[in-house]
């Protein structure tokens, strides 16, 4: 029977979440697992440095097609670059990366989806910060938290680029690790931001736990890409539907596994995105929704 392997860096809770869509994609597409195919996953838990011994240990099940997410796609592209892979999740630009020649035609081993919708992370964070301006109308300035990686360098370049058309100011603090995060919101807030905005970058979101307390311990207005960051506790996110984004996945897959050629799947931009509102926090920082904002949300968090 084929197995369609699945390499995802967070944690196993994460990985099961995103098993069950893709089994969903492929459902829709007319496969059953136990029937048509069967699913072997591993999962990095934030450990990235585990990633390339990961991909070897499924490639050695002799899997059909591999459908690798976020940090893990790269790493699948370069140490299996003879195995058929469907990425998702996956917020950076493709083409550049080397996994295809153009979206309509990848011409390789490698199709899937992206995060970014038409006009790119630009376009994204004027939508986002068009949202998170009715939150906090008198922002002035934005402390960013994010590292130097290639994913947090997208974000911040956004940010700055749509920052006069919102009417405020970037501020940065230097985050090369995990222990660097505490240091750059306190420096942050010294400098008097009125909000934070926490990466998307895989370092911070594979850590999540860690970080939350970390970015609203200052009692600021936060935001930030993901459902998860959204319904964990920061105060709004926006981003692509990363659930629905592993569904499509699963379809390519079963497409994949149908005989077609991942060189002649065109890659997808997002279409679906999803905006959380955390009242719960919004309710400790004296932040008021208010009603045009909370009828347009896809998920209100009040406890």
């Amino acid at each position: 029977m084929p197995i369609v392997a699945v390499l995802v860096p967070g944690p196993a809770k994460n990985a099961e979440d995103r098993i069950v869509a893709i089994r969903q994609g492929m459902r829709e597409a007319g496969l059953t697992e136990g029937i048509n195919f069967n699913f072997a996953w591993r999962y990095a838990d934030g450990v990235f440095d585990r990633l390339p011994a990961l991909a070897l240990e499924l490639a050695a099940l002799r899997p059909r097609v591999i459908i690798a997410s976020a940090a893990a796609a790269p790493v699948a592209h370069r140490v299996l670059p003879d195995l058929p892979l469907v990425f998702t999740s996956y917020a950076a630009d493709p083409i550049k990366a080397g996994f295809a020649e153009s979206y309509v035609h990848p011409g390789g081993h490698a199709t899937g989806n992206v995060m970014s919708a038409v006009g790119g992370e630009q376009a994204l964070t004027g939508k986002r910060f068009n949202l998170f301006k009715e939150l906090v109308p008198d922002l002035k300035a934005l402390g960013f938290i994010g590292s130097s990686s290639l994913l947090a360098a997208i974000e911040l370049n956004a940010l700055q680029s749509v920052a006069g058309q919102f009417g405020f100011s970037v501020v940065r603090h230097e985050v090369r690790g995990l222990d660097d995060v505490e240091a750059a919101v306190l420096a942050s807030i010294r400098d008097g931001v009125d909000a934070l905005y926490v990466s998307g970058e895989p370092l911070l979101y594979n850590n999540m736990r860690r970080i939350l307390p970390l970015v609203m311990a200052p009692g600021r207005p936060t935001v930030g890409t993901y459902p998860e960051w959204g319904r964990a506790g920061l105060l709004m996110s926006y981003s692509a539907d990363l659930i629905d984004d592993f569904r499509r996945a699963g379809i390519y897959a079963a497409k994949i596994l149908g005989g077609e050629k991942p060189a002649n799947l065109p890659i997808e931009q997002a279409s679906k995105f999803v905006l959380v509102l955390n009242l719960k926090t919004a309710k400790a920082l004296g932040v008021t929704a208010p009603a045009r904002l909370l009828a347009v949300a896809d998920e209100v968090i009040e406890s």
